[in-house]
C-alpha cells in the first residue's frame, strides 16, 4: 500500500527536512485530500503536538472526516489516543511514549491497548545513525530498531519506521534496513524517510512493506497517477 502523508504545523500542510527545517507549505488539507483520493489511507502527523506546542485538532477532524486516516504526533497519554479516535482517526501512531531509555514502555502500551485496542495502534520506530530516536527525533536512545521490533508485537498492529537520516532530503532511503526489519517481525511495516524513486517504492512493496510518501510527492518528483497505478 502507498500512503500519502499530510504533516500539519501552525494550521498549515507542510513538509520538513529531518523534522526540523520547513522546506515547503502545500495546499490546504481538502485540496491535498482531493489529490490523494486514489489512495486507501492517509497518514496525518501533527508536528505542533509532537513538539509540545499546541495541536491542529480542527484540521485532524477535517481530514479524518474525509479519508481513512492514521494519525500521530504528540500521543503521550491514553487520553490523547482516545481523543484522536473520537476525532475520527482510524488508527493512532505512538512514538516517544512507547519507549524508555532502557527499552519498551510496556506499562504505557498495555494501557493504550486496553483503551483503544491493539488493532488501532501503530508504533513509530524511527532511526537515525543506527539508533532509535524520540521527542521529535531530537533525542536518541541506545537501542536499534531491529532489537526491539519483536517486543512490540503484543501492543500494536503495525510499525511506522522512518529512516530519519534521509527524511525529506530526496536522496533515497535504506532498503537494506527495511529488509532487516521485515525479516524480524510479522507486523505490518510502513516505511518512510527519503523514499524518492518509483524503483524504491516497488522494492518496498515487493518485500511487503507499505510506503509512506511525503516530500517526493509534494515536489512532484513522484507522480501521483503513476503511484496510483502501482
Amino acid at each position: 500500500m502507498i500512503i500519502p502523508c499530510i504533516d500539519l504545523m501552525d494550521g498549515k500542510v507542510v513538509q520538513l527536512v529531518q523534522g526540523r527545517e520547513k522546506a515547503l507549505e502545500a495546499d490546504g488539507p481538502l485540496v491535498m485530500l482531493d489529490k490523494f483520493k486514489a489512495f486507501p489511507e492517509i497518514q496525518v502527523i501533527d508536528l505542533d503536538a509532537a513538539m509540545g506546542r499546541g495541536s491542529n485538532d480542527e484540521l485532524i477532524r477535517l481530514v479524518a472526516s474525509h479519508a481513512t486516516s492514521r494519525v500521530g504526533g504528540g500521543v503521550r497519554s491514553v487520553d490523547r489516543a482516545r481523543t484522536l479516535i473520537e476525532h475520527g482517526a482510524h488508527k493512532v501512531i505512538v512514538g516517544t511514549a512507547a519507549f524508555q531509555t532502557n527499552g519498551v514502555n510496556e506499562e504505557f502500551l498495555r494501557g493504550l491497548v486496553a483503551a483503544i485496542g491493539r488493532g488501532r495502534l501503530i508504533i513509530a520506530l524511527d532511526s537515525k545513525a543506527g539508533r532509535i530516536v524520540i521527542k521529535g527525533w531530537r533525542e536518541s536512545i541506545d537501542l536499534q530498531a531491529e532489537q526491539v521490533i519483536e517486543k512490540l508485537e503484543p501492543y500494536c498492529s503495525g510499525v511506522l519506521c522512518t529512516y530519519v537520516d534521509k527524511e525529506g532530503m530526496m536522496q533515497g532511503t535504506d532498503l537494506d534496513w527495511f529488509r532487516r526489519l521485515r525479516a524480524a517481525t510479522s507486523l505490518e511495516i510502513t516505511a518512510a524517510g527519503g523514499i524518492t524513486t518509483l524503483d524504491e517504492v516497488r522494492a518496498l512493496l515487493a518485500m511487503n512493506v507499505h510506503a509512506a510518501l511525503g516530500m517526493a510527492v509534494y515536489t512532484g518528483r513522484l507522480d501521483l497517477a503513476e503511484l496510483a497505478r502501482l
